[in-house]
């Protein structure tokens, strides 16, 4: 079995985690923060952390259109709370001058489930990531409040008050082509079931 190397950018974001649970998945991982870098890797990772920072900081690092480039020639991704925000076509309370990669057809709320403080943990099912309930971590974390065609819903969350108007829950976990989102951390937990569903979308 092939070992793929891939990357996860490096700006800002729990990078150390997520480079931990892709090496638990049978992968090679390397931090990326130079277009070069990005050109040896097969996939990235992009980490949660706070999306309107990452959006300046892959500016001033020359990386947001290198990445939007292999993003578009279909490099796999996935991104863990801010970076499911940096994939999304369209983000809801966003600042005016955020960018996000447009490479999943959906709209994203950031901070949707409140604020730091609000914070939490539940067990959840995952469509294609098999062993039972998956412990997610949620941080601040943005919600999908409208997915476009060919976007497969893998996971919602009841939210309670919150989730009022959304039936079955909220969407906390998306597939669309090569590309995966997550509104909450799997990498702040020891199950890298979540990492390898990602690791084999790579090898695939």
């Amino acid at each position: 079995m092939t070992v793929p190397r891939i990357g996860v950018l490096a700006l800002q974001g729990d990078v150390v985690d997520h480079m931990r649970a892709l090496e638990a998945a049978g992968a090679e991982a390397a931090p990326v923060r130079r277009a070069a870098e990005l050109d040896a890797v097969e996939g990235l990772v992009i980490p949660g952390g706070e999306s309107t920072t990452m959006s300046k900081l892959l500016d001033i690092f020359d990386l947001f259109d290198p990445v939007k480039k292999r993003l578009d020639e279909g490099m796999p991704a996935f991104g863990s709370c801010a970076g499911m925000i940096m994939l999304a076509e369209e983000v809801l309370d966003g600042r005016p001058d955020q960018r996000s990669f447009g490479a999943i057809p959906m709209t994203v709320r950031r901070n949707a489930f409140g604020r730091q403080v609000d914070s939490f943990e539940t067990e959840i099912g995952i469509e294609g990531v098999g062993g039972g309930p998956f412990k997610a971590v949620f941080i601040r974390a943005p919600w999908v409040e409208r997915v476009g065609d060919g976007v497969e819903v893998l996971a919602r969350v009841d939210s309670g008050a919150e989730g009022a108007g959304a039936p079955g829950g909220r969407i906390v976990a998306v597939r669309a082509g090569a590309c995966l989102a997550t509104s909450f951390h799997p990498e702040v937990t020891p199950d890298a079931r979540v990492h390898q569903y990602f690791v084999d979308m790579v090898r695939g």
